[in-house]
């Protein structure tokens, strides 16, 4: 039998799980690691590179904005800080030249890719301040970013900020900070040390870039949101509209299947004489007619409005025509509302579609005057064409008397969308717009008889389905 094993004393731990200075060390070291790696990664992917700042601009002079600035920094910085490296400094007239070109031409790169322009300045002024370490005008002087050099970092540190990532403006800082304090170890005697005042102020305006950047951001994304949200609002109403619309209609045509069913049940009785298979002929449409009936009571009950559900059932008052616009004409004068009424002087004959449209179509128009231009004159007159085929329906109010103030400033656009719905119902035109004196006009024309088809068009089976 073999016996418990034990782990000999003397056996090393496994690395970077023990408790000594080995084992912290390993620690310090794989954290570096990882810091060198993440701050790689940081430095060499660029935020939409090759894309314009401001790109997204619609005026045309913010776009070309980054343009003049670079411009402007590049071709002041660029004389003097060959002046500055060569007769401050005493840096020769060539190599003066080239890190001054270096410095400050990539500042035209850094309005489409400013972390690639990074590199290249950064680099620059790096090999600089070593140029620098060897002249003998540096004592007394800036050291390592001499002023020229200065502006021209923060000029770029403006432009990355506005384009890369929180994460990539944190490692450029550090990477700044992180020179600067190596260049202590260098430090030229006499000299005035820059690196602290660089590092500060380019935190500054890293900052101060990034927050005006992610503040455009959500701005942008608010507006995006706002769009969306106001075109889903008026898909939303359209189909609101059009299921209000499916519900009134839903009488007028239930009244004509209940007719069809009582005529095709009670013919053999009103006509003798009836062969057999003209009876079961009648009696397979009586049928027929029934099981429609009951369908669109079903469909009717999908289409009921929260109202109707709360009362425990479908709407059981007769849909309105135009025989009762004097009666709507009465309320909306007793809200403020001067209306005059003209009609036809001889009854018309009117298809119930069309009836119920036309007094709908006044009804809207009526109430965006009582909310849109309380105390407005209004004429409503509803006339027929002279050679009868056509239905007018007219409201023109004038502008609200002064003192008078909209009760309402925005609408939700129910009126006008329920209008035009009611007239493509019908095959008709609706025209709306407001007037010279600050009025406004509702004009619709209605055939006297619509088409068979219309009555279909108002609620596509896929849009009753998503109502």
């Amino acid at each position: 039998m073999n016996g418990p094993t034990s782990t000999p004393a003397h056996q090393p731990a496994e690395p970077g799980r023990g408790t000594g200075p080995g084992a912290a060390r390993a620690r310090a070291l794989r954290a570096a690691r990882q810091a060198l790696r993440v701050l790689a990664v940081e430095l060499g992917t660029p935020t939409e590179p090759g894309t314009p700042l401001f790109g997204s601009v619609q005026n045309p002079w913010l776009r070309r904005l980054p343009y003049v600035v670079a411009f402007v920094f590049a071709v002041s910085l660029l004389p003097s800080g060959i002046n500055v490296l060569g007769n401050d400094y005493g840096v020769n007239g060539g190599l003066a030249g080239a890190l001054s070109t270096a410095q400050t031409v990539p500042l035209l790169l850094a309005v489409t890719r400013p972390l690639q322009a990074w590199w290249v300045i950064f680099a620059a002024d790096v090999v600089g301040a070593l140029v620098l370490t060897g002249v003998d005008g540096v004592a007394g002087r800036a050291w390592p970013w001499p002023p020229t050099a200065i502006v021209g970092y923060l000029a770029l540190m403006l432009a990355l900020s506005l384009r890369e990532r929180r994460r990539t403006l944190i490692a450029v800082w550090l990477t700044t900070g992180v020179t600067g304090i190596l260049s202590e170890m260098s430090t030229p005697d006499g000299s005035q040390s820059t690196w602290v005042l660089l590092f500060v102020l380019s935190g500054v305006v890293l900052m101060m870039g990034a927050t005006l950047r992610e503040r455009g951001d959500a701005q942008r994304k608010l507006i995006e949101q706002e769009t969306i949200s106001e075109a889903e609002r008026a898909r939303r109403t359209l189909l609101e509209e059009r299921t209000r619309i499916a519900r009134e209609l839903h009488d007028v045509v239930a009244h004509h299947m209940s007719v069809i069913t009582v005529q095709a049940d009670s013919a053999p009785y009103r006509i003798g004489g009836l062969p057999q298979e003209a009876q079961e002929e009648f009696g397979s449409i009586a049928a027929t007619a029934r099981e429609s009936l009951a369908e669109m009571r079903r469909l009717l009950g999908v289409l009921r409005s929260e109202e109707t559900e709360r009362q425990g059932g479908p709407e059981k008052a007769p849909q309105p025509g135009t025989g009762m616009l004097p009666k709507l004409v009465e309320g909306t004068v007793r809200a403020g509302v001067p209306v005059e009424l003209v009609l036809p002087e001889d009854p018309v004959a009117l298809e119930p579609a069309v009836d119920l449209s036309a007094y709908r179509i006044v009804q809207e128009a009526l109430a965006n005057v009582v909310r849109h231009a309380p105390g407005a004159r209004t004429r409503v007159s509803v006339t027929t064409a002279a050679d009868g085929s056509r239905l007018t329906v007219l409201v023109v109010n004038s502008a609200p008397p002064a003192p008078s103030a909209p009760l309402e400033t925005t609408g939700t656009g129910h009126g006008l969308i329920g209008m035009r719905e009611r007239v493509r119902l019908v095959d008709g035109t609706l025209d709306t717009g407001p007037l010279p004196d600050g009025g406004f006009r509702v004009a619709a024309q209605l055939p006297l008889t619509p088409p068979p088809t219309a009555a279909a068009a108002p609620l596509p089976a896929k849009d009753s389905g998503s109502a």
